[in-house]
């Protein structure tokens, strides 16, 4: 494992999110991706990280993620970001509002050998999210 490897791959993964190409999420997350915290209903691994990236870029197709500090090691890197975006599209049950939002959040991942991510920590500013977005 080295921090480098890691912090390529983040930065892949961001790339990834940019290009809005959710089906190339695997050349960063291992298939069998432990998320701790997982969206609602989400299947597990891999595929549930597609369908949250699916779902949230449907809701919120102009959605933008600016990474503003990440600290790395030889197993993890930590990302704290700013996540906003205009609510056009149904997302968690929620019917579309045409509002917008700011958002802070942080992730930490661990990454095997090869690199890829394969456990996953994160938090998003939700209730801050819902409140912006007229539905707290």
């Amino acid at each position: 494992m080295s921090k480098e490897k890691n912090l390529a791959t983040q930065e892949r993964l961001g790339e990834i999110l940019t290009a809005r190409e959710i089906d190339r999420l695997g050349e960063g997350f291992h298939a069998d991706v432990v998320d701790h915290d997982p969206a609602p209903d989400a299947p597990a691994g891999l595929a549930g990280i597609q369908a949250f990236w699916t779902d949230f870029f449907a809701a919120f197709p102009d959605a933008d993620l600016a990474v503003e500090t990440l600290v790395a090691d030889d197993e993890n890197v930590t990302a704290v970001f700013t996540i906003s975006g205009t609510h056009t599209g149904t997302f968690q049950g929620a019917e579309p509002t045409g509002k917008t939002f700011t958002v802070r959040g942080i992730q930490v991942g661990r990454f095997d050998e090869d690199g890829l991510l394969v456990e996953r920590w994160g938090a998003t500013d939700e209730a801050g999210m819902k409140q912006q977005l007229g539905l707290a």
